[in-house]
């Protein structure tokens, strides 16, 4: 029989050292027990590290959504000209990306993310 005393401290992991030991357990023929047991833990905490990452990604995932954002209506001729022909313009981070009819949205989503991270 063993009997843990209250002199015993929880171990504290590090959001980094989650993320760490998470990744690990998702590597490619990992089993989480013998993640788990290399690195002292039950297999359920990682099985409850993955949910909270899962839930974290969930979040940051809504908050990426794009908002409402103003609109321009077109004034010159050339700009009305564009508008006819059914192509849109979106100023983004100081570009200007013009998007043609029958452009493939996961290619301009690909274009527009470029777009914001530079």
């Amino acid at each position: 029989m063993e009997v843990l005393s209250g002199a015993e401290r929880r171990r504290r992991w590090s959001a980094a050292e989650k993320a760490s030991i998470v990744a690990e357990s998702f590597a490619p023929g990992a089993i989480a027990r013998q993640v788990a047991l290399r690195h002292g833990l039950h297999p359920n905490q990682i099985y409850a590290w993955r949910c909270e990452l899962a839930t974290v990604r969930r979040h940051a995932a809504r908050e990426a959504l794009p908002g409402f954002v103003p609109v321009a209506v077109a004034r010159s001729g050339s700009e009305m000209a564009r508008l006819a022909s059914g192509m849109v313009e979106i100023e983004l981070c100081g570009a200007i990306v013009r998007i043609a009819p029958g452009v493939v949205p996961e290619f301009l989503r690909v274009v527009l993310s470029a777009v914001k991270a530079s």
